[in-house]
């Protein structure tokens, strides 16, 4: 009988240490996976693939949902990799994320305006504020069709710059009370900021009067903070977009997978369909 416990015990042991590190092993063999995948990338278009992307991850075995954003860390991880980059080595950036703070934001964008080589931008699904002030540093953003991005204009807390400029307008100064002028005044400095620095970011790669153009549209707060700019709006606004997005990129996604639920919302079949036609025909 002692026998049989101890054996149920070491079982229950056994177990538990295998659900404790298959994670850990399972995220290692992923990771490298997803360089073997961006190394390929490097080889076959000679340059330094950077990514940036934020998805839903799990955490330990809690299962615990973490969302992440543009932060200070982000900004000195990728700064970093730029100083390892030879001057004239091409930068592939791949970017995938909600936006996040603007001055980890805008630290990025200033690093890959700098960079000698040529600086892409892939955007496989979507890239909003932060995500499209790194766009706008470089020389070409390569979007699949269905992607968007993202107005820049500044927020205060949970407020848009914008918004509470306007209160000004439609209120006489005697109803307006002290914070509110206050918040006027720090959203008018960071509506002018970005839209000074967007315009700077696009010198040289465009006429002064078309960057402030486009400044003016990303900042002014014509749409709302998470307004879709699609490929057509994109390029009709006059950024160097195109629709080419290697293979590569989309195999990278493919191994940051959303955190599992108990019951997934999409699912299909995931094989490739050829068109009816399509193929070789038997005789």
């Amino acid at each position: 009988m002692v026998s049989f416990t101890f054996d149920i015990w070491t079982i229950l042991v056994v177990i538990f240490l295998i659900l404790l590190f298959l994670p850990i092993v399972q995220q290692r063999a992923v990771q490298k996976k997803r360089l073997q995948v961006m190394r390929g990338l490097e080889l076959k278009r000679g340059s330094r693939v950077i990514s940036l992307i934020h998805r839903q991850e799990t955490m330990s075995l809690l299962g615990i949902p973490i969302l992440r954003y543009i932060d200070i860390n982000d900004s000195e991880e990728i700064l970093r990799a730029i100083r390892l980059t030879p001057e004239n080595m091409p930068i592939d950036f791949i970017v995938h994320t909600p936006g996040g703070l603007v001055l980890s934001s805008e630290q990025i964008a200033m690093a890959l305006r700098r960079h000698k080589g040529a600086v892409t931008v892939f955007v496989p699904h979507y890239a909003m504020s932060g995500g499209t002030l790194l766009c706008l540093a470089a020389h070409e953003v390569i979007m699949d069709e269905n992607a968007v991005l993202g107005p820049v204009d500044p927020q205060l807390g949970e407020f848009p710059a914008s918004s509470i400029l306007r209160v000004l307008q439609q209120k006489s100064p005697a109803d307006i009370d002290d914070k509110t002028f206050i918040l006027s005044d720090i959203a008018e400095k960071a509506q002018t900021q970005m839209r000074e620095f967007i315009v700077r970011l696009l010198h040289g790669t465009m006429d002064d009067t078309r960057a402030e153009q486009i400044a003016l549209q990303l900042t002014e707060g014509r749409w709302t903070h998470d307004y879709p700019i699609t490929f057509d709006q994109a390029k009709e606004m006059g950024l160097p977009v195109s629709d080419e997005v290697p293979r590569e990129i989309y195999q990278l996604m493919d191994l940051f997978p959303q955190a599992m639920q108990r019951r997934p919302s999409v699912e299909y079949i995931p094989i490739p369909y050829q068109k009816e036609g399509e193929g070789s025909r038997k005789t």
